[in-house]
């Protein structure tokens, strides 16, 4: 099987096939920086992540495009908040964003491009829509998009002009020529940042940064572009309006986008991830609370692999309880990589039973839910087997999606355990002894009061050992 792609364009998923052979070019839409990432951005970013490496691990060379957005409405007003400059405000962000996706385990980007860095691009971009007719200087000042100009708009979210048009309004001092058209150029004011331009001095509009952007880096027409769920509509629709109004090419071949995130409470219920319903988690916050929980290294591992489990376009939950269910998880793949030294290959011989499953799940849309699956069912063979070449694999296999590569014993014996190392060691020495003596009654009471305090006894040929519950 080949790797085929869901696209949100076309509703269907296809072969894929790069525009340059071997070669696979990508732009996924960063973070607006005026505030620490969210565990959302961190379900869309660890999932193409995980597409990136496999199309690498397929021996593609990918060129990974990912932005922030240094310059906008929000930034300025948070800046004026805290009493500092924009630059100020987005370094701060940006370099938090970037520590968060390491936590992560998400690899560094191939490029990262600012805003404010690309000025010279976007006005050369609306400069061109203008001369094509799709852009207007307003009474404003602003330079807005000719929607109606444009005949493909809403073929990506599904929306069509009517519909819009009959939910918009104008009003009274609006200088727009048609309610749905959408910025390119603000036009300055008072203490902003802005640059110079043709239309007077301003700052570029959200959406005509990701189309300037992309255009240097990936050329006019590209393999992937991805985000979040919640651009689609109008972010996404507004940059192949802008790009394919400008070029008169196809924009992006293939457009994905990972399923929504909702927070599931300690009753059950789910909702939207809000500061004002006090169930906001930042993901600093998030592998804070897991590292306490399960040990420094653990933590972040631990919100990866969960992250992994649902194949990213699903809609996810996510709360305490679920990631507790993830640890446990990756605790049964962890055991199965501690009885037995894995001999790593150096390459996967992909015609092996298990690697030949994984890749077919991974080949079908980058199901890393269905890839987990085949691992637990490889970790049941090592188990089994107590296989050093089936350790290996399965440690090889768990390498592409970036898990299972700490030390088994470091990960089992992770987290705060009510009671020393020191401790545990004592209690394990006097419960041999104790059933050396065929005292088994103490031998089972030292076992259950370890229990009780998160500590689990494993007893091999080797000796006992022990791991956090």
């Amino acid at each position: 099987m080949s790797l085929s792609i869901y696209s949100t364009l076309s509703k269907t998923q296809t072969p894929f096939v790069p525009v340059h052979p071997g070669e696979v070019r990508m732009y996924v839409c960063g973070v607006t920086v005026y505030d620490y990432t969210h565990i959302g951005h961190g379900r869309t970013f660890v999932a193409f992540d995980a597409v990136r490496r496999w199309l690498e691990a397929s021996g593609y060379r990918v060129t990974f495009v990912r932005n922030i957005t240094d310059v906008d409405d929000k930034i300025i007003r948070r800046a004026a908040e805290n009493g500092v400059t924009t630059t100020e405000l987005t370094e701060k962000f940006a370099r938090a964003m970037q520590q968060d996706m390491l936590a992560l385990g998400c690899l560094a980007p191939t490029h990262e491009p600012r805003a404010t860095q690309y000025i010279p691009q976007m006005l050369d971009l609306v400069g061109l829509l203008e001369k094509k007719g799709l852009a207007y200087q307003g009474s404003d000042g602003d330079v807005d998009y000719h929607v109606r100009g444009f005949k493909g708009y809403g073929k990506l979210s599904g929306k069509s002009i009517d519909d819009l048009q009959s939910g918009a309004r104008i009003g009274v001092n609006e200088s727009k020529r048609d309610p749905l058209d959408f910025v390119l150029w603000k036009k300055a004011k008072p203490g902003e940042p802005q640059w110079d331009s043709p239309w007077g001095r301003g700052r570029p509009g959200w959406h005509i940064e990701c189309s300037a952007m992309s255009r240097e880096l990936l050329g006019d027409t590209f393999d992937i572009h991805g985000g979040g769920p919640d651009l689609i509509f109008p972010h996404h629709e507004n940059e192949i309006a802008q790009s394919e109004g400008a070029t008169g090419k196809t924009f992006a071949n293939i457009w994905m986008h990972a399923g929504p995130l909702r927070v599931r409470g300690k009753d059950g219920v789910e909702e939207k991830m809000s500061k004002s319903l006090g169930n906001f988690w930042t993901i600093r916050d998030a592998i804070a609370e897991t590292n306490t929980a399960y040990g420094e290294g653990n933590g972040n591992e631990t919100l990866r692999f969960f992250l992994l489990k649902s194949q990213y376009r699903s809609p996810i939950s996510f709360g305490p309880t679920l990631i507790e269910e993830a640890r446990k998880g990756l605790v049964r793949l962890y055991t199965a990589l501690s009885a037995v030294a894995p001999a790593v290959p150096e390459a996967i011989d992909w015609t092996d039973e298990f690697a030949a499953r994984f890749k077919q799940e991974m080949d079908d849309d980058f199901n890393t839910a269905g890839a987990i699956s085949v691992l637990f069912e490889l970790a049941n063979a090592v188990n089994s087997t107590r296989d050093a070449g089936r350790a290996g694999l399965l440690k090889a296999l768990g390498g592409i999606l970036n898990i299972l590569q700490r030390d088994p014993e470091q990960f089992l014996k992770g987290g705060k355990a009510a009671v020393s190392e020191e401790r545990i060691a004592e209690l394990i020495a006097e419960r041999a002894a104790a059933k050396k003596a065929r005292n088994w009654g103490r031998a089972d009471e030292i076992r259950n009061s370890l229990r009780q305090a998160g500590i689990e006894l494993l007893d091999g040929p080797q000796g006992t050992t022990w791991r956090k519950i």
